[in-house]
């Protein structure tokens, strides 16, 4: 036999080629003598060879023989694995079952029973020649055997299918078919309840998939759904006990868990949903005390409530807080575990230090959350912990009563009222009722991904509670666990599904808006939603302070943070951040490192979420000590703002005394405990947290530090005001972290000096609200990027073993400010360029990206746009990257190719004309001819191809026109646009084409109106204005149709009137749209029609009259008001994005008056009379309403 799947020494030891995932089995088998593994091996084959000797034979003497070795072999020890190979198993077991005919029913029971033995001992996985053997027998068993036997033989068919479920397709029918085994032995009518439970057992393994193997057919799959909710969706029977009753329960939650995992199962019907939410909903509460939930069928979507005519939640009487001393906690009791079936998950008693009040009250159950490690430091000035009083947080509503007092009490033996023994079923039974809870969440979160959001939310009433009070079912949520129950593991079930909710929910909670306190007849949906983010936040922080265990702890402010996150401040009442954020201080110092990270996760949600928000803004003022306890702590203490700098070297901090937050009367608590926390070395060790740290470490948890600076990179981008103050010391903290060896530490210091570049960037744009006083001062900026640029940072950007890390620099190169890159030394500075030239060329595509975008920022900075020799190699190294394989690096090139062209046209208003005539005509030609060739790449690329193709067309000067070539590429480059516009590709595209085209238009030289692709220009303009179902598109392109400078540019009287009739027609159809979103943009679609008129008007020639006078004749009327519209809407503060304010408009009307006035008219023309009527009397009714 072979024995390659085992260890040279030792004949025993764990087979990773047969191992199952997930299969755990219960109890603690004998430890097998470790001086004899070969023993236990030769044992097995002793028998197994005795076995395999005898022939079928149906005398009592062999049935005798047979009987002794199946026993023999059963109560053999492998826990060690016994040194057995697989086939070994599989072969005996085969020649098990033909020794034992089907008329034998002790004997098929027996040997049901080693089947089932073996294989989940030894964890084996039948092969498949031997499955369909022993599948064949298990299912005739099942068929001809007594009714006694059936556990035993679906035991054995359960570890069969287990992992195999691929290679049973041609049992299916028989097992799950009409008429089934499987389904008639799981039905409801079936007498004996443990068969029930053994036969969804049974389905339950049959759907477990397995990666790289097909998975069930979807006739089949429907088959095991309907009968697992079934399963949970009846009552217990009478005859079955609790212990059996929650068995089954459980296998029919991890068999619709993995239909929904591994089938990748849809849920589409509302009806199958709403049942299955239903039963799961009922599931989670299953045994919890207290709480007795009614529950309909199915669940309907709705944002109300639906049960308010059904009976409230009952709650079971619990003892008083005060009958429990502070200290006293039962022992486990020691019942043997029950082994499990494969595929079962082995029993686990509920830890006592798990079990906790939700919500303590005065007295002694305070006490005791107290000496149970429950309390962190309360925070300083911060009134009505939930510590103190009645137990109210700060700023809360009182605990309701329900939550106050434990539900769940455990006592001594000597209080109890049971014996020992019904203890231990007592301590039995809550353990099996806290893994249907579990399985019944771990199968919601299941339902969760599988389904999309915006079903999902259609259910969130009925899993989000919107109200304190416990009135009906509806109110018992996925808080309710969270605060009641007593196992730790299913609170952080609980939570899981909460931040699974939770996850991806910001646009629908962006409806929540508080409302005022008057009532009202009805309770608006936005007030409903308000009051539920108000609840989850309530009740979430009352479990923050009353959480034990800290795996859940750490949940609690994970979900937290996944509320944070999503949920819109903006429009709701403030001190919701202020509660948050005074109770999660206090753990930043707690003893477990996940505690710690996850409370500096929620910090940077908080400081990351809308920001900058107001309230926001005064909790970073705050002072350092307010909610910072200063016992065990985990982080060292803050006092001057300069403690963690031992000796500055260099000119860095020397002369930084500007940028030095010293002189600040209070520093912000925040980026000190960071700082603090990424730099200084820890101060001790922190006991059972600190497992995530290398031994020996000089600095804190790597976790610690990474989150540390994450926070440090949300607040440079959210509130830079805050955080300019400590600009220089958060200098050299980036060069201290680009400085180590750990290349994440390092991504992450290069993260936040490109946050703190980008935020001093913006604060010197031009539309920056902040006065000049209040930015960082250009000299400091100059400091601050010297000292990066003559630290690490260069050796970052050649470090080409860790390319994510090469990308990051680049990233943060790019954010230099302009005004301070013109002030660097010219060395810097040529670094800077030749450094980002080089990368370019990489081999590494993210690399290359990241520098093709860098090279596209630097093209535009004022001191380097003009310079023709840096232009022109930028030029030639983005054109290089768009032909790259990699989209990513194609889309980063476009977009810089766009700005390189904004630059050239930045260069066409400079007096000095020496860059157009010194800039390559060959260089052009080469990036008209990659621009067309990008804008037939995909989107992302193609919508910033237009953009260049557009800037180029307007920058061709006269001299490059009269060259043969060039007038063929401009006729390729209008082409390619024409298709952008009239493409169903990404409105992005189509905007940023209709663009372009309007920027072409803008360049005299072009032969617009006479060149061929004129008409069809025209013709793609009017197509989009008048049919585009995007409102911005439509805008964009009548605005491209108001730019032609001349008459001759819109071609013959015919193409004129075209373009016309278009117009007119849009503003016809300018609140034609079935998108809701897109009605905000009707007025600036029509102020933009109405331009393109009027501008046309100001044009038109004699030939182009009779068209107008018909089109106003009957469309006048329409037209009339709209024009007033266009004429009043600058004057009444609402200029709808139209560039000429009100007096420019009424001087635009006047001007195409005064044109169309004296236009040569022939004798007994009516169109130019009635032309000048109607503008005569626009202006007529516009200035007797100003007047007015």
């Amino acid at each position: 036999m072979s024995r390659k799947y085992f260890p040279p020494l030792f004949n025993v030891g764990k087979m990773a080629t047969v191992q199952v995932a997930s299969s755990l089995l219960g109890g603690s088998p004998r430890e097998a003598p470790r001086e004899l593994p070969r023993e236990l091996g030769t044992g097995f084959r002793r028998l197994s060879a005795r076995l395999c000797a005898l022939r079928p034979d149906d005398s009592s003497s062999s049935r005798t023989e047979i009987h002794l070795l199946l026993d023999q072999l059963i109560s053999e020890n492998y826990s060690e694995g016994g040194g057995v190979a697989p086939e070994e198993v599989s072969t005996l077991l085969v020649h098990a079952c033909r020794l034992v005919p089907l008329g034998q029913n002790h004997l098929v029971s027996k040997v049901s029973q080693l089947i089932h033995h073996l294989l989940n001992t030894l964890q084996v996985i039948v092969d498949e020649q031997n499955l369909d053997f022993l599948l064949a027998y298990a299912a005739s068993a099942l068929r001809q055997c007594s009714c006694w036997t059936h556990v035993k033989v679906l035991q054995a068919l359960a570890a069969l299918v287990y992992g195999n479920g691929s290679k049973c397709q041609k049992y299916l029918p028989d097992l799950l078919g009409k008429g089934g085994l499987l389904v008639k032995l799981s039905d409801l009518a079936q007498p004996d309840p443990e068969v029930r439970r053994a036969a969804v057992h049974c389905m339950a393994n049959l759907c477990l998939s397995v990666p790289g193997q097909p998975y069930l057919e979807e006739p089949y799959q429907n088959i095991c759904f309907q009968a697992f909710l079934t399963t949970l969706q009846s009552p217990k029977s009478p005859d079955m006990d609790d212990i059996t009753f929650c068995m089954l329960l459980q296998n029919a939650l991890k068999g619709i868990q993995s239909l929904l995992n591994g089938g990748k199962m849809k849920l589409t019907q509302t009806e199958e949903l709403g049942a299955l939410l239903a039963v799961l909903k009922k599931s989670m509460f299953h045994g919890l005390p207290g709480i007795h939930v009614e529950m309909p069928a199915v669940l309907y979507p709705t944002p109300l409530p639906q049960y308010d005519g059904r009976p409230p939640a009952r709650l079971q009487p619990s003892e008083p807080s005060a009958s429990r001393p502070a200290g006293n906690k039962k022992k486990k009791s020691k019942v043997k575990p029950r082994k499990m079936q494969q595929g079962e998950e082995e029993e686990e008693e509920e830890e006592s230090g798990g079990e906790r009040e939700a919500a303590p009250g005065a007295g002694s159950g305070r006490a005791s959350l107290q000496e149970r490690g429950a309390q962190p430091p309360c925070p300083l000035g911060v009134p009505g912990s939930p510590f103190q009083g009645s137990g109210a947080a700060a700023g809360q509503d009182p605990v309701p009563s329900p939550f106050s007092s434990s539900v769940w009490k455990r006592v001594s033996s000597s209080e109890s009222d049971y014996s020992d023994a019904e203890g231990g079923m007592q301590s039995k039974m809550r353990s099996y009722q806290a893994k249907v809870r579990q399985g019944a969440l771990a199968c919601f979160l299941s339902t969760v991904k599988s389904i999309e959001k915006k079903v999902l939310y259609g259910y969130w009433s009925a899993f989000v509670s919107d109200t304190p009070e416990l009135g009906s079912p509806q109110s018992v949520s996925l808080m309710t666990l969270t605060l009641k129950d007593p196992s730790p593991k299913t609170r952080a079930c609980a939570l899981q599904a909460l931040s699974a909710i939770l996850e991806g929910s910001k646009q629908f909670l962006s409806v929540a808006e508080d409302t005022s306190d008057h009532r009202r007849a009805f309770t608006p949906f936005s007030a409903m939603v308000a009051s539920s983010v108000r609840e989850l936040h309530r009740c979430l922080l009352l479990a923050l302070v009353a959480e034990s265990s800290s795996q859940t702890l750490t949940q609690i402010i994970k979900c937290l943070a996944n509320l944070v996150s999503n949920s819109p401040y903006n429009r709701l009442k403030l001190s919701l951040l202020t509660k948050v954020w005074n109770q999660i201080k206090p753990y930043i110092r707690h003893k477990d490192v996940n505690v710690r990270v996850s409370s500096l996760t929620l910090l940077g949600a908080i400081v990351s979420t809308h920001a900058p928000l107001p309230e926001v803004q005064l909790l970073l003022q705050q002072p350092c000590s307010s909610g910072l306890g200063n016992s065990n702590s985990a982080t060292p203490h803050l006092c001057h703002p300069d403690w963690w700098k031992k000796a500055p070297s260099g000119p860095f901090l020397e002369d930084a005394s500007a940028g030095s937050p010293a002189g600040s009367s209070e520093p912000c608590w925040l980026i000190r405990l960071c700082i603090s926390t990424v730099v200084l070395p820890r101060e001790g060790c922190c006991a059972g947290g600190d497992a995530g740290s290398a031994a020996g470490s000089a600095h804190v948890p790597s976790p610690m530090r990474l989150e540390a600076l994450q926070v440090l990179a949300h607040l440079a981008r959210g509130y830079f005001s805050v955080a300019q103050v400590y600009l220089m010391e958060l200098g050299e903290v980036i060069c201290k972290c680009m400085g180590e060896a750990d290349p994440s530490i390092q991504l992450h210091g290069a993260k936040l000096l490109e946050e703190l570049g980008t935020g001093i960037i913006q604060q010197y744009k031009p539309d920056s609200p902040l006065a000049p006083g209040q930015r960082v001062p250009v000299a400091l900026v100059v400091l601050f990027w010297t000292a990066m640029l003559s630290g690490p940072l260069p050796r970052a950007l050649q470090n080409s073993e860790h390319p994510t890390l090469q990308a990051s620099a680049c990233d943060a190169l790019s954010s230099i400010l302009p005004d301070a890159f013109s002030s660097l030394p010219s060395d810097w500075q040529i670094l800077c360029i030749t450094v980002l030239l080089g990368l370019n060329d990489s081999k590494n595509r993210l690399v290359k990206a990241a520098a093709s975008r860098a090279l596209g920022v630097y093209v535009l900075f004022p001191c380097l746009r003009q310079d023709v020799i840096f232009v022109a190699d930028t030029a030639n190294a983005i054109l290089m990257s768009l032909q790259d394989k990699s989209l990513n690096v194609r889309a980063k090139a476009a977009w810089s190719l766009g700005n390189l062209t904004d630059t050239l046209i930045v260069n066409m208003d400079t007096p000095d004309p020496s860059f157009q005539e010194e800039f390559s005509g060959l260089l052009l030609l080469k990036m008209l001819r990659s621009a067309i060739e990008a804008s037939r790449d995909k989107d992302k690329v193609k919508s910033n191809a237009v953009r260049a193709l557009g800037n180029l067309l307007h920058f061709l000067q006269p001299c490059h026109m009269e060259k043969p070539r060039f007038a063929e590429i401009v006729e390729e480059s209008v082409q390619a646009l024409i298709s952008a516009v009239l493409t169903e590709a990404a409105m992005k595209v189509r905007w940023n084409a209709c663009y372009a085209m309007g920027n072409a238009f803008k360049n005299p030289a072009l032969p617009l109106g006479t060149a061929p692709w004129t008409s069809q220009a025209y013709h793609a303009l009017t197509s989009v204005v008048t049919s585009c179902k995007n409102f911005k598109v439509r805008i964009r392109s009548a605005a491209a149709l108001s730019l032609p400078g001349r008459r001759e540019h819109y071609g013959p009287a015919g193409q004129y009137a075209q373009i016309w009739r278009a117009l007119v027609t849009a503003l016809q159809r300018s609140e034609d749209t079935t998108d809701f979103l897109e009605f905000k943009y009707c007025a600036s679609l029509r102020t933009q029609i109405c331009q393109a008129l009027v501008h046309l008007l100001s044009l038109a020639g004699a030939p182009d009259l009779p068209c107008i006078g018909e089109s106003l004749e009957v469309n006048g009327d329409m037209v009339q008001p709209y024009i007033l519209q266009f004429l009043k809407s600058g004057a009444e503060g609402d200029d709808s994005g139209a560039p000429h304010g009100p007096q420019g408009r009424d001087q635009m009307v006047k001007t195409a008056l005064e044109h169309v006035s004296g236009v040569q008219a022939p004798p007994g023309d009516t169109a130019q009379r009635a032309i000048v009527g109607f503008l005569q009397d626009t202006l007529a009714v516009y200035f007797d309403s100003v007047r007015c």
